[in-house]
C-alpha cells in the first residue's frame, strides 16, 4: 500500500526531498531499463523533414533528457498536455487535478529516427509502462504514461506497438500507456527546460534521470548521442 505523499512530493523531483522517502527504498524503485524488439508496424517516411512526437512518462526532466540524446531529434521541450492552456502551469499541473500531463514535444527528423523508434527508446528506457499514475519517487495522474498522438499514423504505429508488446509478455504486468489525441502542448516554464543538462549534480537527476541516459547509451548505441 501506498503511503500518503505531501504536496512537496507531487511537484516534480519534491519526493528527493522528503528524508529517507528515496534513499530508504522502501516507498519507491527505480525502474529497470528493458530490451525490446523493433515495432513490427514503423513505415518509412515519404522524405526527409521535421515530424513532432508528444510523450509522457514521468517527470519532464529526465524524458526531456534523454530524447536530447537520440540522433535524428533536433529539439525537445518540456510542457504539460492533457488539460486546458488555463492550467498549463507547475503549480497547478502538481495539484493532480488539471488533466495534464508532464510531457516532452520532440521534433525530429523522420530520415533519421522513425516514430517507432522513439516509441522503442520510450518504452525501453525512459519510463515503467505498468505504472499507474507513478514514475520512480513521482506519483500522481500528472505523472501517467501516455502517447499524445498527432495524427493518424502516429496512433497506428502506437497502438500496434502496444499491441505487440502485450503479445509478447516482455513486461511482467499489463501496459497501462495511454494512446490519445494530441488537443494541444503547453511548454512549461523556463527553469523547467534543459533541467538535467543544467543541473548534472542534482541528487534528483543523479539517482532517477542519469541512468536512463546512460541505458539509452548501452541498449541503443546506433541512435544515442553523447551531447544533448
Amino acid at each position: 500500500m501506498f503511503q500518503r505523499i505531501p504536496r512537496l512530493a507531487r511537484l516534480c523531483g519534491g519526493a528527493l526531498l522528503l528524508a529517507g522517502v528515496v534513499a530508504g527504498g522502501n516507498a519507491f524503485a527505480r525502474s529497470e531499463a528493458v530490451s525490446l524488439p523493433d515495432p513490427t508496424l514503423d513505415p518509412a517516411p515519404a522524405a526527409a523533414g521535421e515530424q513532432v512526437a508528444v510523450l509522457a512518462g514521468g517527470c519532464f526532466w529526465g524524458v526531456q533528457s534523454v530524447f536530447e540524446h537520440v540522433k535524428g531529434v533536433k529539439r525537445v521541450w518540456a510542457g504539460y498536455s492533457g488539460g486546458s492552456a488555463a492550467t498549463a502551469h507547475y503549480e497547478d499541473v502538481g495539484e493532480g487535478d488539471t488533466g495534464h500531463a508532464e510531457s516532452v514535444k520532440i521534433v525530429y527528423d523522420p530520415a533519421q529516427v522513425s516514430y517507432g523508434q522513439l516509441l522503442k527508446v520510450f518504452f525501453s528506457v525512459v519510463q515503467d509502462p505498468t505504472l499507474l499514475n507513478r514514475q520512480g519517487p513521482d506519483v500522481g495522474s500528472q505523472y501517467r504514461s501516455a502517447i499524445f498522438y498527432g495524427n493518424e499514423a502516429q496512433k497506428r504505429v502506437a497502438d500496434a506497438y502496444l499491441a505487440q508488446l502485450g503479445q509478447a509478455h516482455v513486461f511482467g504486468r499489463p501496459i497501462v500507456t495511454q494512446v490519445v489525441p494530441l488537443k494541444g502542448f503547453y511548454e512549461a516554464e523556463d527553469y523547467h527546460q534543459d533541467y538535467a543538462r543544467l543541473h548534472p549534480d542534482d541528487p534528483y537527476i543523479v539517482y532517477n534521470d542519469a541512468p536512463k541516459v546512460d541505458a539509452l547509451r548501452k541498449l541503443f548505441p546506433a541512435l544515442y548521442h553523447p551531447e544533448g
